[in-house]
């Protein structure tokens, strides 16, 4: 009960040990319809001709999370997320969260919070993020997670860069689109307490999407199937938010390629 991060990790094995069940069944069938043993139906054709193409098969999109990249970087992707879940399954809770490892990113933010609730016994709807960029933790050597909250890495931000220095967004480099961002360290507070609603003018709102994509469906559970949530990030005292707005700036947990 005290800890939510068991039910995130369940519920996360259980979607892809469904996607890797359809991988394997599909692939195991196709194998056999080459041969001719059995008869090449038309969605495993649908398969054959994807993977021809170096394209994620449809088949498999169904039971997968959103993806724009080929089929060959799609299998890199897979295996480090379930390299992922083993390493949180064989080590206990880690420190630090590869936030694009998940397969539903809201029910692990919502589980961080669950856990901040219950803990100082507060109602988790008047709870909101406190958001402070971490530059200095390297997720590989952290080894002492936060006290409340946690700290997720992985993102990329399009259409401005960071100062780890001033900590502020900044204007990307020439010929660069996306930029690895740092770590960033996500805090329960209460709503009406947010550091960012103190000095809106000093934060810029920075949408949040799973996939470059920047667009998604509403799913029944509330959330959307690509954007995961807003974050308020410091800016640069030369530029106001809407500067960044036009530019177009946004964070994104998996890039096409």
């Amino acid at each position: 009960y005290n800890q939510s991060m068991n039910t995130v990790l369940f519920q996360e094995c259980v979607r892809f040990n469904r996607l890797v069940f359809v991988l394997h069944s599909t692939l195991g069938v196709l194998k056999k319809a080459i041969k001719g043993e059995v008869v090449m139906s038309g969605e495993l054709e649908g398969v054959f001709n994807a993977i021809q193409d170096n394209k994620i098969p449809p088949l498999w999109m169904k039971k997968s999370y959103p993806s724009l990249k080929g089929l060959g970087g799609y299998v890199d992707d897979l295996i480090k997320r379930l390299g992922f879940l083993q390493k949180w399954f064989d080590d206990g809770v880690p420190a630090t969260f590869w936030l694009p490892g998940f397969f539903f990113p809201q029910a692990f933010l919502t589980g961080v919070m669950q856990n901040h609730a219950r803990k100082q016994g507060l109602e988790i709807d008047k709870l909101d993020w406190d958001f402070e960029v971490v530059p200095h933790i390297k997720p590989e050597e952290a080894n002492d997670p936060p006290d409340s909250g946690t700290v997720v890495y992985g993102l990329y931000l399009q259409g401005a860069g960071f100062d780890n220095e001033r900590k502020v967004v900044v204007e990307s480099k020439p010929k660069e689109d996306f930029q690895p961002f740092p770590a960033m360290f996500l805090k329960p507070c209460f709503g009406t307490e947010a550091p960012w609603l103190s000095n809106p003018e000093a934060t810029y709102m920075c949408p949040v999407y799973r996939t470059t994509d920047r667009r998604g469906i509403l799913m029944t559970t509330g959330h959307s199937t690509n954007y995961v949530m807003p974050w308020y990030i410091p800016i640069d005292n030369s530029h106001r938010s809407q500067h960044w707005v036009k530019r177009g700036t946004a964070m994104f947990c998996s890039l096409p390629y």
